[in-house]
Formats: structure tokens, sequence, C-alpha cells
């Protein structure tokens, strides 16, 4: 009941909207992480099917079964392949980085460097071997694929590469040897086909290179 100046019921009210906008609040983030959620779990079982099947046969049906949610949610979320693509490379990416170049460039010395980067993408290639199969497979030939590769890979290694060669005297065909030794085709063939151990397999191509520049 308001007094004689109406400030009982200004100060009922002041509490009422007060408790509506906590309330509203709370269900507008409630809200926001359970899309947060859905949309994690939608990426995830891209990512798993990507590397069984490929990204190029993955379909929104084949996600959203995997996912557990219905088709109309991916789309929601996602509404073509390129979008799901580019969430599903940023995830992996995001967990699981490819050689900090910064930190490669800190290292003075030429060998040093290369043997270095050698190490951390080869040992990137072994964690990643399924999926980076799949993707650079169908990279040849599906176009959304090859798309998101040259953003998200083909254009770091391609500066990781640079960076290497530089170390080695730099000159064009031995950037073109840098970027072969630095390649997933070039790991797998010495380690999957070769049966070379990790080391074995940098210690080769670094010792290629070395010899490539003196």
């Amino acid at each position: 009941m308001c007094n004689e100046n109406g400030l009982v019921c200004q100060y009922d009210c002041t509490i009422l909207c007060s408790e509506i906008a906590v309330a509203r609040t709370y269900t507008l983030r409630r809200r926001a992480g359970q899309q947060a959620e859905t949309r994690l779990r939608i990426v995830e079982a891209a990512v798993a099917l990507h590397s069984e099947v490929g990204p190029a046969q993955t379909t929104v049906s084949m996600v959203a079964e995997r996912a557990g949610v219905q088709r109309h949610t991916v789309y929601a979320h996602f509404p073509d392949d390129r979008s799901l693509q580019l969430a599903c490379s940023g995830l992996s990416l995001e967990r699981d980085p490819l050689p900090d170049i910064e930190a490669l460039r800190r290292i003075a010395d030429g060998a040093e460097r290369l043997r270095k980067g050698l190490g951390e993408i080869y040992a990137w290639y072994a964690r990643n071997a399924d999926l980076a199969a799949s993707v650079t497979r169908d990279a040849e030939f599906h176009a959304v694929t090859r798309e998101t590769v040259t953003l998200r890979i083909a254009k770091p290694i391609a500066a990781l590469a640079e960076l290497l060669s530089t170390g080695l005297g730099g000159g064009r065909k031995r950037l073109a040897l840098t970027k072969l030794a630095l390649s997933f085709a070039t790991w797998r063939e010495l380690t999957r086909e070769g049966g070379l151990t990790q080391e074995e397999a940098i210690d080769v191509m670094a010792r290629s290179l070395e010899c490539a520049a003196a």
C-alpha cells in the first residue's frame, strides 16, 4: 500500500523490477550456455566424422545423429558446410595448435631451428594422423575442404617453410625442398610407409636440407 507520498509503492515496484531483471538475466545466460554446449557437441561430432569418413562424406544427418540433435539444430548453428568446417578446424587447432612460428623464430641457429620445426610438425602429424589423412585426401577434390585446408593448414605451414628455409640460407630450390619436408605426405611416407621412427624421419629430412644448403 502506498503512503501519502507514494514512496512505499515506488519501493515495491523497484524491488519487483529488479527481481524480474535478475531472473531474465539468469534465463538468458542459461540459454546461452545451453546453446554453446549444443554447438560444441555438433562441432565435436563433425570433427570425429571428418576423421573417420572425411569431410566430403560427412552429411548433416550424420552430424546430427552423432551429436544427438535434430538436423534443423545443426543448420541453426551452421547454415552451410563452410561454416561448420571452419568451426571444426578452429576447434581442432585450438586444442592442438600447429608449431609456434614466433617461438621458432627466436632460435638463432638455423640447423637447430630446422630440426625443432620438423620435430614439432611431425609430432603434430602423428597426433592427428587420421584426421589429417582424411582432410588432405578430400582437399584434392572437395572445394570447401580445399579452402579450409588452405586457410588453416597450408598457409601456416608455408610460413613455417619460409622461416626454416631462411635459416638455411634461403633460395627458391631450398624453399621447395623445405615445403616437401614439412608436408603430411612426406611424414607419412617416411614413418607409416618407410617404417622410420619420428627421430629417424627428422634426421633424414634435416640432413637432406642441410646438404642442400651446403
